[in-house]
């Protein structure tokens, strides 16, 4: 195989066209057989082997930089640069290389952690200004594709490259599709592109300055060197407009290009992937929540951001709610001014994001939303330590972050049906904006009853009143609660159980309640401690004589963490809890 000797782009220089179409042919094997071991992003990375190839062959990295978009299409590129081990390897070796462009993981090559959408051009502004700044020649190639153009941050990138006006390449791989389909106006301007070979009077990219090249060939190796090497070197702009095939080479990849986008080990013989137990989902469960209660409340809409299966929209789920379903595309920010003015114009908005893509949004959480107190909802999942571990991709912030903006309820339900009663009052009221943390930790049910009303003040639940000790344990982190107090029970400690239910501010009147009969408060969160809801429990028993152990996750960037590890490393294990406690009150 030529790819087991490729040590860097130099070795690619050597070879001729026919070779690097062969190299071509064995890249895109090694990410199957990657993938289809371990899960990832498939049809992204498939789609941008030949540009990859035609890439490292024309330029000369790493005096010449590359800067990838999401890092989506990154798996060619980490190929050939000396990581193959990671895609043919054993099961260490592929551990030791990251699902995204990592400089930790590659220095030479690898120029940014990556791992959030529409940064790539702003990224690359920064080394075209140090570039031309200390009067060096190198080629900076930024690449954007998969729908990342709808972010807002790609706008920027694209506005500063033109007004800089000195060499920069950005290469648009465009797939027609973003993570599910592509919109926004800017893909119908693609689209037009693609129809016309490039030549369309409308031209996005031409009226904002850029030197324009179209190729619609965009998984043909030897005319994608020749449209690069066309380019190289330019002191001017550049948009290079690639038409590629997302999936490329892997039939099921191509014939169903949303669910191929990511995903868990198959059998790349035919793409069929392990039978999983039938289970319930929070996806499934909202998603058809929202759909009955569509047809009830014609002013109900859910909004998406580029990632429908956050809510459980597969595509036929979202042509059902037809238009009362809005996806803006991978930008968080408009989905969030958006829903604070659907909400003032009447509709009841539920916006459904990941915790990891909310930290984008404080910005417009704060100035849109909160001050103007318009009562959106919206949907944090997968937030806490069973979610996303990549370090670009962590969900441990969302709590101090919401927790931070005044003017905001945030709920954290312990149970499914707490989830969607909090879901139906927060949709049903008409005063504040309300987050509810969906729970990460599965779907719990419960028998009890659980309030059908939510006010405006922390009202927490006290679900076993004891004495000494007190364990407040929050969401997804509640049945940790519950297993504490069990625990102790067995030591002799008859401890109080209270689900706090909201996570923005503190219940007074519970609080100074314990004081009677308690001497340790204990909080348990499923995030990032620093800032967050234990630590103003701690605070708001200040200088009184109750003791608080803050349970939480130490701030920290982690990366592909292990679970188990994590809580342990961070006393958060059922049993290290509880031997706090008792040496804390011996």
């Amino acid at each position: 195989m030529y790819i087991e000797k490729i040590q860097s782009p130099a070795d690619l220089k050597q070879l001729d066209i026919e070779a690097l179409k062969t190299v071509a042919d064995e890249t895109r094997q090694a990410i199957l057989n990657r993938v289809s071991r371990r899960g990832g992003h498939v049809g992204p990375n498939l789609g941008f082997v030949e540009a990859t190839v035609a890439l490292h062959y024309v330029f000369n990295a790493p005096e010449d930089k590359l800067v990838f978009d999401v890092s989506h299409q990154s798996y060619p590129h980490k190929i050939l640069t000396g990581r193959v081990s990671g895609f043919l390897g054993s099961a260490e070796e592929m551990d030791a290389v990251s699902g995204y462009s990592s400089p930790a993981e590659c220095p030479e090559y690898d120029n940014f952690e990556v791992g959030h959408t529409s940064t790539s051009v702003s990224l690359a502004t920064g080394l075209q200004k140090a570039r031309d700044i200390k009067g060096t020649k190198e080629n900076i190639i930024a690449v954007i594709g998969d729908g990342s153009l709808s972010g807002g941050e790609a706008f920027e990138g694209l506005d500063e490259a033109s007004e800089l006006g000195t060499g920069i390449i950005i290469v648009v791989n465009d797939n027609e599709m973003s993570i599910a389909e592509n919109h926004g106006g800017i893909y119908k301007n693609l689209r037009a592109l693609r129809e016309s070979r490039g030549t369309c009077g409308h031209n996005w990219f031409k009226a904002w300055g850029f030197e324009y090249r179209y190729l619609e060939e965009g998984n043909d190796v030897e005319k994608l060197i020749e449209v690069f090497s066309s380019v190289k070197d330019t002191d001017r702009p550049t948009v290079v407009h690639i038409h590629t095939e997302k999936g490329h080479g892997f039939a099921p990849a191509v014939e169903n290009k949303e669910a191929w986008h990511y995903g868990m080990p198959f059998n790349v013989a035919d793409g069929s992937r392990p039978e999983q137990p039938a289970c319930e989902s929070y996806g499934q469960l909202i998603s058809d929540w929202l759909l009955r209660e569509m047809k009830r409340d014609s002013r109900l809409v859910a909004v998406t951001a580029g990632t429908p299966a956050a809510a459980g929209f597969t595509p036929q789920k979202r042509r059902e709610a037809g238009r009362q379903h809005v996806d803006v595309g991978i930008a968080e920010e408009q989905a969030v001014a958006m829903i604070s003015g659907m909400a003032k114009g009447g509709l009841h908005p539920v916006w459904t994001v990941f915790s990891t893509f909310l930290q984008r949004t404080y910005d417009q959480i704060a100035q849109d939303l909160c001050i103007n107190s318009n009562p959106a909802v919206i949907n944090v999942a997968g937030g806490g330590t069973a979610s996303m571990n990549d370090i670009t991709h962590i969900c441990l912030f969302d709590i101090p972050m919401l927790c931070s903006i005044p003017g905001l309820i945030y709920l954290a339900p312990a149970t499914c049906e707490e989830y969607f009663a909090m879901l139906r009052w927060a949709v049903c009221q008409d005063r504040k904006p309300i987050a509810i943390r969906i729970p990460g930790n599965g779907v719990n049910h419960t028998a009890a009853p659980v309030d059908t009303e939510y006010g405006y003040e922390p009202q927490y639940r006290t679900t076993h009143k004891g004495e000494k000790v007190a364990v407040i344990a929050a969401g997804s982190f509640y049945q940790k609660g519950e297993n504490v107090v069990r625990l102790l029970a067995g030591k002799g400690i008859d401890a109080t159980l209270i689900n706090p239910r909201y996570l923005n501010a503190v219940d007074a009147e519970t609080l100074d309640a314990l004081k009677e009969s308690h001497e340790l408060v204990v909080t348990l969160e499923d995030g990032c401690k620093d800032g967050g809801f234990g630590e103003r429990i701690a605070s708001y028993y200040g200088t009184s004589g109750m003791k608080v152990l803050v349970g939480g996750v130490k701030k920290d960037l982690y990366d592909r963490f292990d679970l188990h590890q994590l809580l342990s490393d961070n006393r958060l294990l059922d049993e290290q809890i509880v031997e706090d406690v008792m040496a804390l009150i011996s």
